[in-house]
């Protein structure tokens, strides 16, 4: 428990916690905090939760049930102004320490909310790859203004050293912006890991994660066959009915159905993991992937693409064995190289991602006080 008089009143604002690594990484530094004795509110903007809300964790649920004329025009402003009013009522009596805003659709509320201008945005995502991918002439250069709006002039944090690179390449112009590694909550990883899974005395490979196209189950699938490996390729993750689909359909085009097993989501991915000969990462992007440093701090190989922007950072000295070029071919060569030779895991490489480093650099932010909420609440 924390001294009284050092106690901080945290806000943190997400949309929706649906099975996703930001939402767990919000939940695992909601929990912490609120254990070391600080007040914390979680505020979600979309009724949908596959994660428990920590003991001792504030939750606030500020939907939108407007359908009305303009809906989607009109709702960013309209969902700030609701932010604001319940805002305004449910911490009038309450100075906030810290705000922290997380996903590109909460951070586009927020920058238009009248009250949260001094809140951080925390930047889980490559913004070029995950909001300006696909898209071409005018409705890019419309998408790269609304991040330049969204993001200019605001306090961001970046889960990689790279991604800042990324925010200075579409030209947004924070007004700070430092990197605070994913927390890992190492204990709580190894407790989980300890359960028995579905394929305790198997063999397999591990994928984690939702099944949308930044994932690249084409990739994984091509390389999976090319590598030779006899085992089992299990794949845990969520995805809409299309999705699920579309990746079923590609196994059968590189003929793995057979020893392709889709398990889902599931509550507890550790002991899957631990029971894993390696875990693969085969995405074109990502922010800093957890799962790379929750499979190591299983004890568990790694092997993934070096795409942008956060595995070359966890995966250093020994461990780059793993890394590969983002091409089936390369992935595959990775994989044997890794089990052929596994690395010896230590404490030492997952050292700057456990729980304990990310709640203190959060806590040592400068302080952004929410202190026009109580003025226009005493006027």
């Amino acid at each position: 428990m924390t001294d009284s008089k050092q106690q901080k009143n945290i806000l943190f604002l997400i949309d929706g916690l649906s099975g996703g690594g930001a939402e767990r990484i919000v939940l695992t530094l909601s929990g912490a905090m609120s254990q070391q004795g600080h007040e914390v509110t979680l505020v979600s903007l979309r009724n949908e939760s596959l994660y428990p809300i920590p003991a001792g964790v504030n939750y606030l649920l500020v939907e939108d049930s407007y359908r009305g004329p303009f809906w989607r025009q009109t709702e960013i402003m309209r969902r700030s102004r609701s932010l604001d009013r319940i805002l305004e009522t449910y911490f009038s009596q309450k100075k906030i320490s810290l705000v922290v805003s997380h996903l590109p659709k909460t951070d586009r509320i927020v920058a238009s909310s009248h009250v949260l201008k001094e809140a951080w945005m925390c930047l889980h995502c490559a913004l070029t790859a995950g909001q300006l991918d696909n898209k071409k002439g005018f409705q890019r250069w419309r998408k790269r203004q609304q991040l330049i709006n969204t993001y200019s002039g605001r306090k961001l944090i970046t889960v990689s050293q790279a991604l800042q690179e990324d925010v200075h390449t579409i030209g947004i112009r924070p007004a700070a912006m430092t990197t605070i590694y994913n927390p890992l909550d190492l204990d709580d990883v190894r407790r989980k890991a300890q359960e028995k899974s579905p394929f305790e005395n198997e063999k397999f490979l591990l994928h984690v994660g939702r099944f949308n196209k930044q994932k690249r189950h084409d990739r994984l699938f091509e390389a999976f066959k090319l590598s030779g490996y006899l085992g089992k390729l299990i794949l845990l993750g969520s995805g809409s009915d299309q999705e699920i689909e579309n990746v079923q359909v590609l196994a059968e085009k590189f003929d793995i159905q057979e020893r392709l097993v889709f398990a889902g989501f599931v509550k507890n991915p550790y002991s899957y993991m631990r029971s894993a000969e390696a875990l693969v990462l085969s995405s074109d992007y990502e922010g800093l992937p957890n799962v790379l440093v929750e499979a190591l701090a299983c004890g568990t190989q790694v092997i993934s693409t070096n795409c942008p922007f956060g595995p070359a950072e966890i995966l250093q000295g020994p461990l780059s064995k793993g890394l590969s070029d983002l091409t089936p071919s390369a992935l595959a060569a990775a994989t044997k190289r890794v089990l052929n030779s596994p690395v010896p895991i230590t404490e030492t490489m997952i050292a700057p991602f456990l729980l304990s480093q990310s709640v203190r650099h959060y806590l040592e932010l400068p302080e952004s006080l929410l202190k026009t909420i109580k003025k226009k609440v005493d006027s």
